[in-house]
């Protein structure tokens, strides 16, 4: 006779309290477990993911389509830089985290900006955190924590974007 299990992902909550209490811990200093990429094209993506990663529990070790840090050489595109970032969190239907592109109003804190400061194209270069909101969330009152400009409580209509996405994380799919 023989035995296995089946094992089956789960949905679970997404924790914000956890996620928003890393970013305000973490906005203006660096934390020794990751690489500081301030210097390689900016810090943000990293942060973002830390975040993320503080109120999911769970990586996906997916070498091509994961989301993962282990080290500076051995991470995932999407740890690191904002179009794999917003490429996994939209498509993942595996382990770790998942999003939605939605509009301002259905933004919670913990959830992702994304802003393009180019005319014309559809590049992404940055990636703050939301920390708090308006009762009803605007540009205006969406604050956000982020690095490589280090900012905690900043409102994103400050910024000088062209283009603006929010990504809605909608929960963490777990092993049980």
């Amino acid at each position: 006779m023989y035995w296995y299990v089946v094992r089956q992902l789960k949905i679970v909550p997404y924790d914000r309290a956890k996620a928003v209490q890393y970013a305000r811990e973490w906005a203006f200093k660096r934390n020794p477990r990751y690489y500081n990429f301030d210097k390689l094209g900016g810090d943000c993506t990293n942060f973002a993911s830390q975040v993320i990663y503080a109120g999911s529990g769970v990586m996906n070790y997916d070498k091509l389509n994961g989301w993962y840090y282990i080290n500076l050489n051995n991470r995932s595109p999407s740890w690191t830089a904002v179009v794999y970032l917003y490429k996994f969190l939209t498509q993942n239907r595996g382990v770790g985290p998942f999003a939605s592109e939605v509009d301002a109003k259905d933004v919670l804190p913990g959830d992702i900006v994304q802003l393009s400061f180019h005319d014309g194209d559809d590049i992404f270069d940055h990636s703050p955190v939301i920390v708090s909101t308006g009762a009803v969330p605007s540009p205006e009152n969406i604050l956000i924590a982020a690095h490589t400009y280090d900012r905690l409580d900043y409102p994103v209509s400050n910024y000088n974007y062209r283009r603006i996405r929010y990504l809605h994380i909608e929960g963490v799919r777990k092993w049980q």
